[in-house]
């Protein structure tokens, strides 16, 4: 039995082999020109189902669109719906962040909106009071 540095199996197969898009390239091409484009390809026939059945949130390609449909349906397809609504991070976010630059404004992600209290005049006599 192998000794715990010498375990084979502690990364999935998948991941070194496959690593894919990462989430700000999928956020790109979700956007209306570029998506209509990924939907509309031309027939390869390398591709499973000649290339014309594809997920751009998952970036893989289906046999057919009952397949496809079926892949909607599935908690691996819903969980990168989830993970890709949440709003990639830019460049000048990272650069502030690392602290290269001047920033003076806070990023939408960080802004907390807090609950705004009332203006009550209080006078000096109910100070005194308490």
């Amino acid at each position: 039995m192998p000794s715990g540095g010498q375990r084979k199996h502690t990364i999935s197969n998948k991941t070194r082999k496959r690593p894919g898009k990462d989430l700000d390239q999928i956020h790109d091409d979700l956007k209306p020109e570029k998506a209509a484009r990924l939907l509309q390809q031309e027939v390869d026939y390398d591709l499973p189902g000649n290339g014309q059945f594809y997920c751009i949130e998952c970036e893989r390609h289906f046999i057919d669109e009952k397949t496809r449909q079926l892949h909607r349906k599935t908690k691996l397809h819903k969980n990168r719906v989830k993970t890709l609504k949440e709003v990639p991070y830019t460049q000048a976010e990272a650069n502030a962040a690392g602290g290269s630059g001047f920033f003076p404004a806070i990023t939408m992600k960080t802004r907390i909106q807090l609950p705004t209290q009332p203006d009550v005049p209080v006078s000096v006599e109910e100070l005194e009071k308490k």
